[in-house]
C-alpha cells in the first residue's frame, strides 16, 4: 500500500471537461488498487448542506435517551442504534471482542408507501423511522435533502469508477437505480475505552463505496499493508472515500477493501455522517468481465446484494441486540 492517501480533485470531472473522465478514472484505479482510500476535493455538494447534516446528527443525539430508544432499529435496520451493543464482530482485521463506543441513527432510501419494493415487505426496503416533527422540526427534510444530493453526486461518479475498471462509462448505472444507499448519523462521545475497544473497531466496510465528509474532530485511521495505522488527511470541505467488501468481491480482488477504525475522541464529541453507496437489492455480484482471465479465475461465487447484506447485517448489526436497552 502506498504510504500516503491520495487526493483526487473533481473540479474538471464533474462539469465534463475534455479529458477529465479518463484522468479521474486512472486516479481512482490507482487509489483503489494501491490504498483502497482516497480524499476528494472539488465536489459540488453545498457546504451549507453538509454543515446542516452534521447539525442534525448533533440535534438527534442530544435527545433524551428515552426518546432515542423510542426510535430503535426496526427489522430493516433503520433507526437508532444504542452505544455499547454493536461492532463488526466478523472482522478479519482484528479480534473485535468489545462493543464500539458510538451511537448512530440509520436512514435508507425513503420509499413512498405505494413503492413496489416497499410493498413487497422485503428487508431493507421498508420505512425509515423519524423523530416526531414537533420535537425535531426540519430533521426529516434536511436529512432527505442530503441523501438526495449524495445519491445524485455518487451516481455521477459511477462512470469514472466503471472506466477505471476498463468498462463502459454506463456499466454500473442500471445497478444503482433504486439502489440501497444508507446514511449513518454517528456520535462518538469522549468516554474512556477498555483494552481493544474503539470508537469503531478495526473493520472493512460491507458496501460498494463509502463517502465521509471531513469534520473538525479527527479520528479516522487507515491500516497499511505493513500494519501501520495512518490518520486520514483532514482537508476542509473534502470527503474521505473508500471501497468496501462488495466492491472487492465484484472486482475479483482488483480493488481493495482497506481496514480502518475510529479512535474515541479526547475531550470533545465527534460526529460523523458516512454515506454508504450500494446497488439494488437484486443486483448479482459476480466477477466483472474485465477482472478475470485465463490466469485469474473468479475467486467468489455470484451472490445477490440482498443475500450479501442480509448475512453481514445479521452477524454484526442484528436489531435484537438492543431490545433490552433501557434509558
Amino acid at each position: 500500500m502506498a504510504r500516503n492517501i491520495p487526493v483526487i480533485d473533481l473540479a474538471d470531472y464533474l462539469p465534463g471537461q475534455p479529458g477529465a473522465l479518463p484522468q479521474t478514472a486512472r486516479a481512482i484505479h490507482d487509489a483503489l488498487t494501491d490504498v483502497g482510500f482516497f480524499v476528494i476535493t472539488g465536489h459540488d455538494i453545498p457546504a451549507g448542506l453538509i454543515r446542516q447534516t452534521f447539525d442534525e446528527a448533533h440535534r438527534l443525539h442530544d435527545l433524551p435517551m428515552t426518546r432515542k430508544l423510542s426510535l430503535k432499529l426496526n427489522e430493516h435496520n433503520n433507526g437508532y442504534m444504542a452505544m455499547g451493543r454493536y461492532a463488526v464482530w466478523t472482522s478479519d482485521v482484528n479480534t473485535n471482542d468489545k462493543p464500539d463506543l458510538n451511537e448512530a441513527f440509520f436512514v435508507r432510501r425513503e420509499r413512498d408507501p405505494d413503492n413496489a419494493l416497499r410493498q413487497s415487505g422485503r428487508r431493507f426496503a421498508g420505512p425509515n423511522i423519524w423523530p416526531d416533527a414537533a420535537e425535531m422540526p426540519g430533521f426529516r427534510q434536511h436529512v432527505l435533502d442530503y441523501t438526495n444530493a449524495m445519491e445524485a453526486f455518487t451516481n455521477r461518479l459511477l462512470p469514472a469508477v466503471a472506466v477505471s475498471l476498463d468498462l463502459s462509462p454506463e456499466y454500473f448505472l442500471p445497478h444503482f437505480v433504486d439502489g440501497q444507499f444508507s446514511l449513518r448519523l454517528s456520535h462518538y462521545p469522549p468516554v474512556p475505552a477498555e483494552t481493544n475497544q474503539f470508537g469503531i473497531a478495526p473493520h472493512t466496510d460491507a458496501n460498494f463505496m463509502t463517502f465521509l465528509p471531513q469534520s473538525d474532530v479527527p479520528g479516522l485511521q487507515v491500516r497499511t499493508m505493513s500494519g501501520e495505522w495512518l490518520d486520514v488527511p483532514s482537508i476542509p470541505g473534502s470527503f474521505a472515500v473508500n471501497s468496501g467488501d462488495m466492491m472487492r468481491r465484484w472486482t475479483n480482488g482488483r480493488f481493495l477493501s482497506t481496514p480502518h477504525r475510529a479512535l474515541p475522541p479526547v475531550g470533545q464529541h465527534r460526529y460523523a455522517i458516512p454515506f454508504f453507496l450500494a446497488p439494488h437489492l437484486d443486483t448479482k455480484i459476480e466477477c466483472l468481465p474485465t477482472c478475470t482471465g485465463p490466469d485469474n479465475p473468479p475467486r467468489w461465487e455470484p451472490i445477490t446484494y440482498e443475500d450479501w447484506i442480509t448475512t453481514w447485517t445479521n452477524a454484526n448489526y442484528d436489531p435484537k441486540r438492543q431490545q433490552d436497552v433501557a434509558a
